[in-house]
């Protein structure tokens, strides 16, 4: 894949003035965003850029991360608290994900999504109320590990980074989630299930491969 160099700011507007000019793959009125990568790349702050572009632009946004969806601890943590294959499939509450998130923004649905569930200090529901999106606003949904699940996202932004940068920049105490990464590059490699690929691994100079 080929990749080119862009700023932050121009890959933002770029991704928002595609975003306004789509339509949904299922013809929802909201339109469901990934901002898939590792908490070493940041995805966090590429879906806050990505959110102020789209509002600036008229748009109604929720951004939602999936660190707000964790299963509770006694379910993701089963196998020890620096289990691998435990983070990769056990970790983050995919079927809450369906149910708060992606069923509420399907054609008919109600636009009433949960912005998280689940507080991973106290290890107890968080009891959020639920937020209304209007049609034609727009779900960016951050975070690792989220391709390769049939959620229906109408465009997907992974963010990329080499094993050593992905290495570099994991702090101690997390590294044991990198062999996580290791298989979901093989088992569902995103490079190839995204819709955009941005490489990150110079935070200063990111790359990307492009419009379609």
């Amino acid at each position: 894949m080929r990749l080119e160099a862009i700023t932050w700011e121009r890959l933002t507007d770029a991704l928002a003035e595609r975003l306004v000019a789509i339509p949904a793959k299922d013809g929802s009125p909201w339109l469901r965003v990934a901002v898939d990568g590792a908490p070493a790349a940041s995805p966090g702050e590429l879906a806050a850029r990505l959110a102020e572009a789209l509002r600036l632009r008229g748009r109604a946004v929720h951004k939602a991360g999936t660190f707000g969806f964790l299963r509770p601890a006694s379910l993701r943590l089963e196998y020890g608290r620096e289990d691998p294959d435990a983070y990769h499939d056990e970790w983050f509450d995919r079927q809450a994900l369906w149910r708060e998130i992606f069923q509420p923004l399907e054609p008919g649905g109600t636009g009433r999504v949960l912005p998280d569930l689940w507080d991973p200090v106290a290890d107890r529901a968080t009891r959020s109320a639920y937020v209304e999106l209007p049609p034609g606003g727009v779900l960016l949904l951050h975070g690792p590990l989220l391709l390769g699940h049939w959620f229906p996202f109408d465009l997907s932004v992974h963010l990329k980074l080499s094993p050593a940068a992905l290495a570099r920049r994991t702090p101690e105490d997390e590294r044991w989630t990198l062999p996580a990464f290791a298989r979901y590059e093989a088992e569902t490699r995103p490079e190839e299930a995204a819709d955009v690929v941005v490489r990150a691994d110079d935070s200063r100079r990111p790359a990307w491969s492009g419009p379609e």
